[in-house]
């Protein structure tokens, strides 16, 4: 894996920081790297590194994140699943993001169609996860309005912890019981039927969750996109051509301006992309 953003390739001899300059992860790990470890797979502690958290500075409770696959003809999926278009090294970034986070967010049809499974644990990343004061892995969230989810499935009886429900406070009760039934805990985040994006936010800070990743699908991520509460973008660029009429990373009602982010990092990989983009 090679940084190509921030660039990495510096003049031979020696070359001083400037006065107030960033370090570590904040200046975007490989800034000292050397031609020849540049294009090598990045440790798992790298990537950590390189895909940190922001420090919080007072002046938002939460930080989301979002992580998708695109094509190069911005197809979000194939035959209704990210993994074709996926790689080894994106799996890499995908399994270091999740262990980054306080909770994964996710759609319910996502988690239909991805056989979603509760996060695991990893040796790698738990003294990390101890030293940030975070449970042994993330929780998963599902956003759903009508909780038609199968709730005997292992996302929700067996989670190392428990499994959160994003839903609306019209909601079925019979189906609020069924999830209680099965060990999920139902987080009332919409006056009506829906989900408020803004108010999930906030729900998932009351419980002490931060680090927010949202993993989709395209309805969700553009909901978030909508409400003008995504803070990041890690977006891999597949190099594969799909065509047809899949779904792009991010769907639903387009916003009346689009969103504006910045590039703040740009990894490269056997012609995959990995691009992380902060809001502007």
């Amino acid at each position: 894996m090679r940084r190509l953003f921030p660039v990495t390739d510096r003049p031979a001899g020696p070359d001083p920081a400037p006065s107030g300059a960033r370090s570590g992860a904040d200046a975007g790990f490989g800034a000292d790297a050397t031609d020849g470890d540049r294009d090598r797979e990045w440790s798992l502690a790298e990537l950590a590194a390189a895909y940190a958290y922001p420090v919080p500075d007072g002046r938002r409770q939460t930080w989301l994140r979002a992580n998708m696959v695109s094509t190069l003809d911005g197809a979000a999926q194939h035959d209704g699943r990210s993994q074709p278009i996926s790689s080894a090294a994106d799996m890499r970034v995908f399994g270091t993001l999740r262990a980054l986070a306080d909770v994964v967010i996710a759609g319910a049809e996502t988690v239909r169609q991805e056989g979603y499974r509760p996060a695991r644990a990893r040796a790698e990343f738990a003294e990390g996860r101890r030293a940030a004061g975070q449970e042994p892995v993330p929780a998963v969230a599902v956003v759903s309005a009508s909780l038609e989810l199968d709730f005997s499935l292992p996302l929700f009886t067996a989670p190392a912890v428990p499994t959160l429900v994003l839903t609306g406070a019209a909601a079925a009760p019979d189906r609020i019981e069924a999830a209680e039934r099965a060990g999920a805990r139902v987080v009332i985040a919409g006056d009506g039927v829906g989900v408020d994006p803004a108010r999930a936010l906030r729900e998932l800070a009351a419980l002490g969750h931060t680090r927010l990743l949202t993993e989709g699908g395209p309805r969700l991520l553009g909901q978030f996109v909508a409400a003008g509460v995504l803070d990041e973008l890690c977006l891999t660029v597949s190099p594969m051509l799909a065509a047809g009429d899949a779904q792009r990373i991010a769907g639903g009602p387009s916003v009346e301006v689009p969103r504006r982010f910045t590039l703040a990092s740009l990894l490269e990989e056997e012609g995959f992309l990995f691009s992380r983009y902060r809001r502007a």
